[in-house]
């Protein structure tokens, strides 16, 4: 069996897992709706036979907004129709299937690992050195990535730790760690919106797309595995992809409604939060899993990429095979070629 076909029985194993999963769960949901139709909450308390409403239940439950003294707005509906719609998607679809998609994505990269391994040099290191990265440019790529550690890590507590950590800590101490991870995320989020606003404008120039960048995608396949190198500038076509859709149109999306979120104080509605809070779940997972394909191959998927963003410096020999156009630019900038 060729290591294509162990990688595709890979893919297979893991769709059976979740199509066996999701079809549990739409069941269940199904057995839910079934039993809650038609039913209020008063009825369920209180039983089957309380089905007569109120006038006050009635106006209470319509969404009207009522007569307050109070200035915040929606604060005279007392019952948002809306909200249940955002409570079931919250908690369920999107909950469950990004939670599915934060198990499978580490899998099938690390699947991908064990089958073709890492990508290797061709060549043997010469020794000598050549700078990939300014010091300033290193600092802002690792305010960027700590923050969104810390940004990820508080929004996974906070979207899944009453399903994984309560039942193993219990009430009193997920207590605390909620609230932890609640404060922590909101603090960390205008500064991940800081530290990106910098990368962009230090790394841009860089990500501008050039036709040879096609290249790399037609051969995409064989650059992966290792089996060859395409010529690119300081940036290939999937680093460049990384920075145009996951940290600058991810990264805005997330930090635009994490401010509605972060900052309830401009007057926005109630559904205005509901639906940022839904964007800003389900983009951030994403986020979350294209992260996973850059931490991979920034570290064991490509040897030397971690060194270059950890100490700025790359083999001369590295810098030809896997950026050959932006070695070229370089040798002559850096006087390499004396």
């Amino acid at each position: 069996m060729t290591k294509t076909q162990k990688f595709l029985l890979l893919i297979v194993a893991l769709l059976l897992v979740v199509a066996g999963s999701v079809r549990q769960y739409e069941e269940q949901s199904r057995v839910e709706r079934d039993a809650s139709t038609g039913a209020t909450p008063f009825s369920l308390d209180e039983g089957r036979t309380a089905g007569v409403k109120s006038d006050a239940e009635i106006k209470a439950e319509s969404g009207i907004a009522g007569i307050t003294q109070s200035r915040i707005r929606d604060a005279g509906v007392f019952q948002q129709k809306e909200g249940q719609l955002w409570r079931t998607l919250r908690n369920g679809p999107v909950t469950y299937f990004g939670g599915w998609l934060l198990v499978l994505v580490p899998l099938l990269i690390l699947g991908f690992y064990a089958i073709y391994g890492a990508m290797h040099l061709h060549g043997q290191p010469t020794g000598r050195l050549i700078q990939r990265f300014s010091v300033a440019e290193r600092h802002v790529h690792w305010a960027s990535a700590g923050t969104f550690v810390l940004l990820g890590l508080s929004g996974i507590v906070i979207l899944f730790g009453k399903h994984l950590l309560l039942p193993l800590v219990g009430y009193q101490a997920f207590s605390w760690i909620a609230v932890i991870a609640k404060n922590l995320h909101n603090l960390a989020g205008p500064l991940f919106f800081v530290s990106v606003a910098l990368l962009f404008r230090r790394y841009v120039k860089d990500n501008l797309w050039h036709k040879i960048d096609w290249l790399w995608i037609k051969d995409a396949h064989n650059v992966l595995r290792g089996e060859t190198h395409v010529p690119s500038y300081k940036f290939n076509a999937a680093e460049k992809a990384w920075f145009w859709g996951g940290v600058t149109l991810l990264g805005l999306v997330v930090s635009l409604s994490g401010f509605v979120l972060d900052f309830p104080v401009f007057n926005q509605g109630r559904h205005v939060m509901q639906a940022a809070n839904l964007i800003h779940g389900v983009c951030a997972l994403l986020f979350i899993c294209a992260a996973f394909g850059h931490v991979y191959m920034g570290t064991i998927g490509a040897d030397g990429a971690f060194q270059a963003m950890k100490t700025g410096m790359v083999d001369e020999t590295w810098a030809k095979e896997h950026h050959a156009l932006w070695y070229e630019e370089e040798k002559v900038k850096q006087g390499l070629d004396k």
